[in-house]
């Protein structure tokens, strides 16, 4: 899929604020990302297909730097060039194995490891192919849960790639809800899951979290996983425990480390306690259950 030109802005952050300072790109990008560039300094990055206005993000990143009582970044915008950037997905994307799942592009030709369940997938301009510490975390803990958990009606709450609604399809016989505010992602993993075999097991909605109606329809849910980022799951807490039955499990992720007792803090207010917290390169997974602790 090659897309015309895109906008890129981006600046320099701290760790700790980095998190904060790409929320204030988010009402002009299509996509915000942050991530390490040295153990002191982390940068944030936005893309949007529009030319953006600069005067008016240099003010909301100036407004949120200054709520947060550091200096405001220098704002840099630059012009990409069109690029196929399936083509260039497919050329760095490796086969993943974490646990019983062997994730693999379309495109791999290799044999499949036996005994393994393999989840074949593009991500495309969605996140989730198994390669981030968080992804992989989510499916290390699903793994985990197969051994002593059976679940029947799961949510996959902002599913990017599907990746995780495939897991819990092929690893249950679960009834498997997936959806994600980004259009974009819901069409990249309504198309992963007919790849997989597994479009009548998957249904897929676009959808505002919690909030979206087929959700709120489907509840109560005996497994959740939202791999997502610390602000929007101390938001989604409360309604994510309500949305769960007794003894369901919520699985978190899309955290650093640092930011994971703040979201168990939150999950504790609403009666999820943790059972279990996984880390990989930096980045937290929490396992909790409703009625625990």
């Amino acid at each position: 899929m090659t897309v015309p030109y895109l906008w890129r802005m981006s600046f320099p952050a701290r760790p700790d604020t980095a998190e904060d300072l790409a929320g204030a790109l988010g009402p002009f990008c299509a996509s915000v990302a942050w991530f390490e560039v040295s153990a002191s300094e982390w940068r944030v990055e936005g893309i949007t297909a529009a030319e953006p206005n600069r005067d008016a993000v240099v003010n909301a990143v100036g407004q949120a730097a200054w709520r947060l009582g550091i200096p405001a970044p220098r704002l840099h915008v630059a012009l990409v060039p069109p690029a196929d950037w399936a083509a260039a997905n497919l050329s760095t994307f490796k086969p993943v194995a974490v646990g019983r799942y062997f994730v693999h592009g379309s495109h791999f030709g290799g044999p499949l490891p036996p005994g393994r369940i393999a989840l074949a997938l593009d991500a495309g301009m969605a996140f989730g192919s198994g390669e981030h510490a968080t992804t992989a975390g989510c499916l290390a803990v699903l793994d985990d849960l197969a051994r002593r958990r059976r679940f029947l009606n799961a949510l996959d709450l902002g599913c990017g790639s599907g990746i995780l609604a495939f897991a819990m399809a092929r690893t249950w016989p679960a009834h498997v809800l997936a959806v994600d505010i980004d259009p974009e992602a819901v069409a990249v993993a309504r198309e992963n899951a007919r790849r997989n075999r597994l479009a009548a097991r998957i249904r897929f909605a676009v959808g505002n979290g919690m909030a979206a109606p087929l959700v709120r329809d489907r509840a109560p849910y005996d497994l959740i996983a939202a791999n997502i980022l610390a602000r929007p799951l101390v938001r989604m807490a409360g309604a994510v425990a309500a949305a769960l039955a007794p003894g369901g499990v919520a699985v978190f992720s899309g955290l650093i480390v640092a930011d994971a007792p703040w979201v168990e803090a939150a999950a504790h207010a609403h009666g999820l306690g943790r059972v279990r917290r996984v880390v990989r390169d930096g980045w937290a997974t929490l396992v909790l259950e409703r009625g625990r602790g």
